[in-house]
């Protein structure tokens, strides 16, 4: 039996106890519920008007790109869309319809006034697919998906390496009407208004394009590559173009090793996902490469370990840079035409994912450019 004086200490404490852990409990409870109804409220940045339709914007070189910052401006400016920018961290020009695969995309957000946008670790390609996705924002299915405006040209073959004109086949892909817009930048010539100059130009199209998607009267199973010539505003109109066979011959040159080539300058300029992610496949590999490398005027052998311990057969290694020259006398014709075509008018081109259907989307092109465009040929 305990003295009752010691009895009624314990009491006490335990009371004491008791009652401080009820506190901790809800003090416990309240922050444990403070999060979820953080999470469980919708961001600020993705509250849109419902009124108005979603247009999203992509591009091939990068967020500081005067084309994408001059469009976007005047899609804000106009008061009739809720815009949406998606757009690599860095210049992916020529990456063509590649995606990333086996690597972290990272998304980090971008100011620009009016607009909610996104620099992704990736390709145009990864931007529109990400986007319409859901993953990265509140909704999967803009009204319009515009990519551009870029700085040159994108005709003929240069379509399929463009990553601007990519951008906007993959919303095609998606089913999402669309537009690739470029401007016939001159070096020495041209001057960044002249974005400025382009985009008061081709915003018409854009309104009717998005107009008559509400109306269901846009031309389908096509997107519209747009071509704005060198000085936007001494232009004699719209021309309606069929793709050309037009190339520029690509020509490789052999560098020196001692000459860092551009890859390993990229690789320096990836985000911290991609970091990570390579970081993560060089643990996992089975030991760590060990390298020795020779440098000579041309040429570097490579020694490395596999996972067994055993070397691997010397490995050669050289550096090339691809530079593009035109061919002058085989094409001197077609290339006198596609410069005349983009010094004095817009080209626009309807472009299939189907090449059987070339004749009759060229038509319900032609008919819709006649339409909201009267006074075009």
């Amino acid at each position: 039996m305990m003295p009752p004086a010691l009895v009624s200490n314990l009491q006490q404490v335990l009371l004491s106890r008791k009652g401080g852990d009820q506190g901790d409990q809800s003090e416990d409870s309240a922050e444990a519920a403070e999060p979820s109804s953080s999470t469980s409220a919708p961001d600020s940045t993705e509250l849109i008007d419902s009124s108005k339709p979603i247009v999203l914007v992509t591009n091939s070189d990068g967020v500081e790109s005067p084309g994408l910052t001059y469009l976007v401006e005047a899609l804000v400016h106009e008061g009739l869309y809720n815009v949406h920018v998606c757009v690599p961290q860095s210049d992916k020009s020529a990456s063509g319809h590649s995606v990333t695969l086996r690597e972290t995309v990272e998304a980090n957000s971008a100011e620009m006034k009016g607009a909610i946008a996104f620099e992704i670790s990736g390709t145009p390609v990864d931007c529109v697919s990400l986007a319409l996705s859901g993953a990265l924002f509140s909704w999967s299915k803009p009204m319009l998906v515009i990519s551009g405006i870029n700085q040159g040209s994108s005709c003929g073959h240069h379509m399929f390496y463009s990553g601007v004109v990519a951008g906007a086949r993959e919303a095609l892909l998606c089913g999402v009407p669309s537009l690739s817009i470029s401007l016939n930048w001159k070096k020495d010539e041209s001057q960044e208004t002249d974005f400025k100059d382009a985009v008061a130009v081709c915003l018409p199209i854009i309104n009717a394009a998005i107009r008559d998607i509400e109306k269901e009267t846009f031309p389908k199973s096509c997107f519209l590559n747009i071509e704005i010539p060198t000085s936007p505003l001494n232009n004699k109109g719209f021309k309606l173009t069929k793709q050309s066979m037009w190339r520029s011959t690509p020509n490789w040159q052999a560098v020196s090793s001692s000459r860092q080539p551009p890859s390993r300058f990229a690789a320096n300029q990836q985000g911290l996902g991609l970091q990570l992610a390579q970081l993560g496949r060089d643990a996992s590999a089975a030991g760590a490469a060990r390298r020795l490398t020779t440098q000579k005027q041309n040429l570097e052998v490579i020694e490395s370990v596999g996972a067994s311990g055993k070397s691997k057969p010397s490995r050669v290694k050289k550096y090339f840079r691809l530079e593009v020259i035109r061919r002058e006398e085989k094409q001197k014709s077609l290339i006198k035409k596609f410069a005349s075509i983009l010094s004095e008018s817009f080209a626009v081109t309807p472009i299939s994912l189907s090449p059987h259907t070339d004749t009759d989307i060229q038509m319900a092109a032609s008919d819709w450019i006649s339409a909201v465009l009267p006074n075009e040929q």
